[in-house]
């Protein structure tokens, strides 16, 4: 996932891409507690994925409020 890509999403999307991702992370959470992980590197993939999408949704919210 890329930050420029996210860029063009509208913030509805990118909220429902953020909630899809807070489950997968859960899920692999639940994984790693019962020793079921196999791919390891996809939690860093999805916890950095979350940060992208917060840092631009707040990109977003704080260009808004500078045009209004």
């Amino acid at each position: 996932m890329n930050a420029k890509d996210l860029g063009s999403k509208t913030p509805d999307q990118l909220r429902d891409e953020l909630l899809a991702l807070k489950k997968e992370a859960f899920n692999l959470r639940f994984q790693q507690a019962t020793g079921q992980l196999e791919n390891t590197a996809r939690m860093r993939v999805v916890r950095r994925d979350v940060a992208r999408i917060k840092t631009v949704l707040n990109q977003k919210a704080a260009a808004a409020a500078v045009a209004n």
